[in-house]
């Protein structure tokens, strides 16, 4: 069975579907990390971030692991490291880049296939796994996702301002919703959940309800 959980950033996505799989015992994958890590290796590489043929040099070479509570890039945990306020500027480099975009989701994909996954991401209801059994889009207000993402960021020793983090999300909510590939739209059959005035413990009761009543028999 295929899990999807999508939504704009900072609606508890990662969190909610991590915790969702462990509870199911199904495996996670986090694929918003997986472009990130492509990202960080351009990145350390001294890579020009807008030239594609480099880009995707890069990305064919990565050998990516974001299943579970672990990131992995070659070898290396980089779990943190994919979480940074720099990497996540420059992620929409190879968000919008169609090759590194064609080569993620097959690996996605391979990672879904005979398995049971749940994955969270911004397309993975309506791009990388459009026939999954169960499909949430998972959302919250504005000035919610921004406090989350500052304590997230302070928490990890950032120094940002929450206004700073507001025009951030502004600025990747308008460029999500704009990418001409794998931009960020609700599936027609996906359930909408906002964690607006939810706790973490709430959330995750509420997608249990939702995967159980779309599980099939015997599953």
């Amino acid at each position: 069975m295929i899990v999807t959980i999508d939504g704009p950033a900072g609606a508890g996505k990662s969190s909610a579907a991590r915790e969702l799989a462990r509870r199911l015992g199904f495996q996670f994958l986090d694929t918003g990390a997986m472009y990130r890590a492509v990202t960080l290796a351009a990145l350390r590489a001294g890579v020009d971030l807008t030239d594609p043929d480099a880009l995707l040099s890069v990305a064919l070479a990565c050998d990516i692991d974001a299943t579970d509570s672990q990131v992995t890039l070659n070898g290396e945990d980089v779990t943190r490291e994919v979480r940074t306020s720099e990497v996540t500027a420059a992620t929409r480099h190879a968000a919008d880049h169609p090759g590194v975009r064609e080569r993620l989701v097959d690996l996605q994909r391979h990672v879904g296939r005979h398995r049971d996954i749940v994955t969270e991401g911004r397309d993975q209801s309506t791009v990388v796994f459009p026939d999954a059994e169960c499909k949430i889009f998972l959302t919250a207000s504005e000035s919610v996702r921004a406090e989350r993402r500052f304590l997230d960021l302070t928490k990890r020793g950032e120094r940002v301002s929450l206004q700073e983090v507001l025009q951030t999300q502004r600025d990747r909510d308008d460029q999500d919703a704009a990418r001409p590939i794998g931009g960020l739209a609700k599936a027609d059959d996906a359930i909408e959940v906002s964690t607006d005035g939810m706790s973490h413990e709430q959330v995750v009761a509420r997608l249990l309800e939702i995967v159980e009543q779309r599980r099939p028999a015997g599953c």
